[in-house]
């Protein structure tokens, strides 16, 4: 992994663009909705940099640039025409341990800036590191429209409640099935059932724990889609042998591990209600199977 994706807090962000033309108009686009204190240089500037200008948004140097102005910031964005110019200022910026980004040059970049889809609380960044970005616009096309523009209140909605779920519910496993019931109920609208879909989640009847199976011969990449959402609730997984690469990246990350495959223990488990996965030899998940009937069991290329 070459580029590792994190989000930034931008308060007290220092943010440099050197460059206001058509290219540094779109970085300011997505900057603009940030609290990051944003300062432009560029001897020409477009109407949407200088709309900024108006606007209070931005400070604007209408000058050439020089090295000197590649100092004490913490995001550097270089957007000018003249390639050779970019990289010479990438380079300064770099030895002073400033990240940079040179636009379309990502031989010079410390970061790079995804396709982001922004509903608020939520964001989604998309990245190709550079390689396919026409590509990551496509994607990021089809999930505007799959996503509805309701999640922004909904996520407003959960995060002032957030502290009264805490309250009620004090242990965490409690808090993580109170929202699985709620977003299963509510799914991802925000309308005039939503209040009464929290409430009703404090009061459904506990949850029943879940099996899934998966024996050593099933190729995790050959598992089919509707396989993810069960792989993405696991609260542990039991396996005496080391899981494969492939099918750990499918896995949550939080979830715990168990190298004790024991009988007792995951009736235990399902008995509180948590989602287990055994990954086992053949024979193990045959005995599995009949021992714990309501298990899910995984096949190539269906559940």
């Amino acid at each position: 992994m070459q580029y590792f994706p994190l989000f930034v807090d931008t308060q007290s962000l220092k943010v440099l663009i050197v460059g206001a033309g058509d290219v540094a108009s779109r970085k300011l686009e997505l900057l603009s909705r940030t609290d990051a204190e944003i300062h432009v240089i560029a001897r020409d500037c477009s109407n949407e940099v200088l709309a900024y200008q108006h606007k209070g948004r931005i400070s604007l140097e209408e000058r050439e640039v020089s090295s000197e102005d590649v100092y004490g910031w913490d995001l550097v964005y270089l957007a000018t025409a003249d390639k050779t110019l970019n990289e010479q200022l990438a380079t300064l910026a770099q030895q002073r341990n400033i990240w940079v980004n040179v636009v379309d040059n990502p031989d010079f970049c410390r970061f790079i800036t995804p396709s982001i889809i922004d509903r608020g609380r939520l964001q989604i960044a998309i990245s190709t590191a550079g390689a396919a970005p026409v590509f990551a616009r496509e994607l990021r096309s089809r999930l505007e429209s799959w996503l509805p523009q309701s999640i922004t209140p909904l996520f407003d909605f959960i995060a002032e409640r957030r502290n009264d779920v805490q309250q009620r519910l004090p242990v965490f496993k409690e808090r993580r099935v109170f929202w699985e019931r709620f977003f299963k109920l509510n799914q991802s609208r925000f309308d005039a059932d939503t209040p009464n879909h929290y409430q009703d989640s404090f009061s459904l009847s506990k949850v029943k724990g879940e099996l899934v199976l998966l024996d050593t011969e099933i190729d995790a990449e050959l598992l089919p889609i509707a396989a993810m959402p069960y792989l993405q609730k696991l609260d542990t997984i039991f396996s005496s042998i080391a899981l494969p690469h492939t099918l750990n990246e499918l896995l949550r990350r939080d979830a715990a591990r168990s190298v004790v495959v024991n009988d007792k223990e995951l009736k235990q488990a399902l008995d509180g209600g948590e989602h287990c996965l055994v990954y086992a030899e053949v024979d193990e998940i045959d005995r599995l199977s009949v021992l714990f009937p309501q298990a899910r069991r995984f096949i190539m290329g269906a559940i």
